[in-house]
């Protein structure tokens, strides 16, 4: 029955992913365990899951062709289990189609839905097998000349309204694509020492475009832990906009006090460990999730000398309301809608709703604010987000600054490689999601006092 729980377990998480909007690895993790899959059959179940989450409208698209009854007829489950039944044939050709029309009519067998809906799934699949030549590929337009996007209709028109049609297409486009792998080396040593490793094992990779240390993986779908250089610690997963974004709180000079408001697992506070290396720096990283502040603490177990670290389990705002401590360099790394990572966590363009958007730029402002108490005089704020959406980026900065005339921004185009010029928006650092780097956006603030910045 391994086969048919690795399907279960995918149907299973897209049935919870619609019912409770929370993140699908969450979801997937729970269900996984509850359904003992592992290794090879995890891999595909989770495959399956975040395919149908990128092919969503598609392959709803060629259900309105095959069924002969409205989708919304249709119970939640058995949608779902079409959905994993139609991606597994039109998309993995590793996987018999017979092998995966059988093991998805036997999830629901397991489930013990009834005879009459196992058929039902049965025939609609079969069916697509027989018209295959025949239905529409996963480009072809539409009635509106438009391929399918699989984005929900309140993205697509928001992004229509502010990139234009060919910029929208381009972005859903890029976000049901495979996400690539990005590395970051610690040092340009430890970056040729993996480049070599991987060469060795045969695995192509590439430099990255915009941030000096960054190391791409097109390809590669195997545990990241057997990657070279992991294990070790001497790279690390992240995205270069992420990278980058540790690098505006530069410059480094010696001495400095540096906070980390929201660390979560710690990528960027290591990023900023090895920025701060050799400096004598005080660096303190604020984490309120009991989960995510257990596993900062493991990655920061061991840091360097010359660094003195401190941890704190607690709101940021909490935090910057009993510190007596002022900061130099603060990095606020806010939450946010995640839209500019839907390619990475395709679940995103599913779970989030318009209205959302104003919930999280309140939040935004207050973590602001609060950074804004303990910055020091000539320090520099970097407000940071992984979304494209200006109600999260730039209102929320003019909102700031409305209310903290103390502060002023400053171009990021200054202090970034030559190779970012493309992706700087108003002096602002602003990607939107594309090969090699996720959507992002951070400015870069500065308080005015000691005329220059420390």
């Amino acid at each position: 029955m391994t086969g048919s729980h690795t399907r279960l377990a995918a149907i299973e998480t897209l049935s919870q992913l619609e019912k409770t909007r929370k993140p699908v690895s969450l979801l997937f993790d729970t269900i996984a365990g509850r359904y003992r899959i592992s290794g090879s059959d995890r891999q595909l179940a989770m495959k399956i899951v975040y395919g149908v989450l990128r092919n969503r409208d598609y392959l709803d698209r060629l259900l309105k062709i095959l069924c002969n009854r409205p989708l919304n007829r249709i119970k939640p489950f058995v949608h779902h289990a079409l959905h994993s039944g139609l991606y597994q044939i039109f998309f993995l050709d590793r996987i018999p189609p017979s092998a995966a029309i059988n093991e998805t009519v036997n999830a629901l067998k397991t489930r013990k839905f009834p005879t009459q809906l196992q058929g039902f799934v049965n025939g609609v699949l079969r069916q697509s097998l027989r018209r295959r030549d025949e239905l529409p590929s996963p480009d072809e337009p539409d009635a509106n000349n438009r391929p399918p996007l699989n984005h929900p209709a309140w993205l697509t028109k928001r992004w229509l309204r502010r990139y234009g049609e060919e910029e929208m297409v381009r972005i859903c486009k890029h976000n049901n694509g495979e996400a690539q792998l990005c590395l970051r080396a610690h040092s340009a040593n430890a970056k040729q020492t993996v480049s070599d490793a991987l060469a060795a094992q045969g695995l192509v990779y590439e430099n990255g475009l915009y941030a000096p240390d960054a190391l791409l993986l097109r390809d590669y779908s195997g545990p990241v832990v057997d990657l070279p250089g992991i294990r070790e610690g001497i790279v690390h997963v992240q995205d270069q906009a992420a990278q980058l974004a540790a690098m505006l709180l530069a410059p480094f000079p010696a001495d400095l006090a540096c906070l980390d408001g929201c660390a979560g697992l710690g990528g960027k506070t290591l990023h900023l460990i090895e920025l701060l290396e050799g400096g004598n720096a005080h660096l303190t990283a604020v984490e309120p999730d009991r989960h995510r502040y257990r596993i900062l603490s493991e990655s920061l177990a061991s840091p360097p000398a010359s660094i003195d670290i401190e941890l704190a389990n607690d709101t940021f705002q909490h935090f910057c309301s009993c510190t007596t401590r002022r900061f130099d360099r603060i990095l606020i790394d806010a939450p946010c809608s995640g839209t500019g990572v839907i390619g990475r966590h395709p679940d995103i363009r599913w779970n989030r709703r318009e209205k959302d958007l104003a919930g999280y730029a309140g939040r935004q402002l207050e973590l602001l604010s609060a950074a804004a108490g303990v910055t020091s005089p000539g320090g520099v704020l970097v407000y940071a987000t992984c979304s494209i959406e200006a109600e999260e980026n730039e209102v929320v900065i003019e909102r700031f600054l409305d209310r903290h005339d103390e502060f002023h921004t400053s171009d990021c185009s200054t202090i970034l490689p030559a190779s970012c010029s493309g992706l700087i928006r108003d002096g602002f650092f602003a990607p939107l999601p594309a090969y090699g780097i996720d959507g992002f956006f951070a400015a870069r603030l500065v308080k005015r006092g000691k005329d220059d910045e420390r």
